[in-house]
């Protein structure tokens, strides 16, 4: 481990940061600076501000006033409670199948349609070609979530354009929660630049065209973000209600838990009990390439949010690091059948992606770990009791196992 990364001196993260972070002269980081705005700014003012600036976008007898994608886990319910029961807008539902469904996902989706009485629009492309996808990135890139967040994140401006529905509405900006990349008062929007750039790690689908694969244009038209003069002509804008709203996504789970019956569950790999629980490989094999690659996984993440709302310390937060990062990745076998390769080969592939900053191979398949959490124990960061964290997280919901079946919308499930 390189003794020049730093370490936040109030939360965790590391000068490492894959979205870029910076430090100020006391050691604090950029993420923990711009955090400090959520004490201090007016959000009544603020929320204000967004009624105004959503008045044009009210749909003068059409049907929808705007766009909202969603999933069956992390911020979806409290995104569409805002913008139908404060906000008083019409939405219309989009959501992209990333195949890897689970139950509990699937059960928070059909709620949130009929609690919220919303139309939805579900994306289904085509299987074979995002298996072969999935794929590529993987063995390229050490990625199997480039083709669900390149959907994800096209597919709602292809229904803006196609129905005339400018407005688009997201929850919170990953850069701004995380490392602080942006003030809330700058109020950035989304753009085509942001997902290339630090959603998709600057991969976009031109880049899957090789000469090592046989990928086609068609391949990825639904994958391809619409043209700037596209977007452009009909004005669509994507706003983040994090810039207009005190976000905090514990509390808010919390209150759809109470008030709508959203469904919770644990996690292996974190303490948070909310966070992509629609998804069998993100808090697992993701997850676990993310550690490899970046030194950290993300109950790290997690856990640098609860430091900043100041309900862990900086010490409660490395031992909950410590004791969920290296915990079993489960459900490999189901993603090895669902691609159609096998645990050996797969292993094989991941371990091409180890960051020799974080990993040392002492042996053949036998590596020793230096990452972010080596570091702050390095510097004799002190451990203590976790023993109340678990009263933040609610669980609604006892189980989500996945079973050996794929779930997928509309078709039922493969054996």
């Amino acid at each position: 481990m390189k003794s020049n990364i730093k370490i936040c001196k109030k939360c965790l993260y590391p000068s490492t940061h894959p979205f870029g972070i910076t430090f100020d002269q006391n050691g604090v980081c950029s993420g923990c600076i711009v955090h400090e705005e959520k004490n201090t700014l007016d959000w009544k003012f603020r929320l204000e501000k967004l009624k105004k600036i959503l008045k044009r976008y009210r749909s003068k007898g059409k049907n929808y006033d705007c766009i909202i994608p969603i999933s069956g886990g992390s911020d979806s319910y409290f995104i569409v409670h805002v913008v139908k029961n404060i906000l008083k807008l019409s939405p219309l539902l989009v959501c992209h199948n990333k195949y890897f469904n689970t139950q509990i996902g699937i059960n928070n989706l059909a709620n949130l349609r009929i609690k919220f009485d919303c139309d939805i629009l579900f994306q289904n492309i085509n299987l074979n070609i995002t298996k072969k996808i999935t794929k590529y990135t993987l063995m390229e890139f050490g990625n199997i979530y480039w083709p669900i967040i390149a959907a994800q994140k096209s597919f709602p401006v292809k229904v803006a354009l196609k129905y005339k529905i400018p407005l688009i509405i997201w929850g919170a900006h990953q850069g701004i929660e995380q490392t602080g990349m942006f003030s809330h008062m700058h109020e950035i929007e989304m753009t085509k630049r942001y997902r290339e750039d630090h959603d998709l790690f600057g991969v976009n689908e031109n880049n899957l065209i090789s000469l090592d694969n046989d990928f086609k244009n068609d391949d990825l038209e639904q994958f391809r973000y619409p043209s700037f003069e596209d977007i452009k002509s009909l004005g669509v804008r994507g706003i983040y209600l994090g810039n207009y709203i005190r976000w905090d996504s514990v509390s808010q789970h919390k209150l759809m838990i109470k008030t709508y019956g959203y469904k919770s569950t644990s996690l292996s790999r974190t303490f948070d009990t909310y966070d992509h629980i629609d998804c069998f490989n993100y808090m697992n094999l993701h997850d676990h390439l993310k550690i490899l690659k970046h030194g950290y996984s993300k109950v790290l993440d997690h856990a640098c949010r609860e430091i900043r709302y100041k309900r862990i310390t900086r010490e409660q937060a490395l031992v909950l690091v410590e004791k969920y990062q290296f915990n079993r990745v489960e459900n490999l076998g189901l993603f090895c059948e669902w691609l159609s390769i096998n645990l050996k080969s797969l292993n094989f592939v991941v371990n091409r992606f180890r960051n020799k900053l974080f990993w040392n191979e002492i042996d053949i398949d036998k590596w020793k770990f230096n990452g972010i959490s080596y570091l702050l124990k390095r510097d004799k960061l002190k451990k203590s009791s976790i023993r109340s964290i678990s009263k933040n997280f609610i669980k609604n919901y006892a189980q989500n196992k996945c079973g050996n079946k794929y779930i997928y919308f509309g078709k039922g499930f493969e054996e």
